[in-house]
């Protein structure tokens, strides 16, 4: 993990719902215990793997499926693709076809 990724899941560590004061719920056995996610530069935490990190899809994509990635054609970023046909991430997607869809019609139009 870069110290850029570590970063980010840093701050996602704080929107865990086991996180609180630094301590993890989960493994308080009566005794205060460090959230180990937060100190380490690894995945450890199973519960912050399912639930948490789900939250940021570019940051999942780059530390759990690397080897399924793809770059998005327009910006860059990574994401997991549903398709074996897919060339852009679900923002630019959304972006795409709607720039797509307003061409379409526009040629439609001039053509009347």
């Amino acid at each position: 993990m870069t110290y850029q990724q570590y970063r980010a899941v840093r701050r996602l560590v704080h929107s865990c719902c086991n996180y609180q004061d630094g301590n993890c719920l989960r493994l308080d056995d009566g005794e205060e215990c460090v959230c180990v996610q937060s100190i380490s530069y690894s995945l450890i935490c199973r519960w912050f793997r399912a639930a948490v990190l789900p939250q940021d899809e570019s940051l999942c994509a780059v530390l759990l499926h690397r080897e399924d990635m793809k770059k998005c054609v327009l910006c860059g970023g990574w994401y997991i693709p549903k398709s074996n046909r897919a060339k852009y991430c679900p923002v630019c997607a959304k972006q795409e076809q709607r720039r797509k869809t307003c061409e379409r019609v526009r040629r439609h139009r001039a053509g009347m």
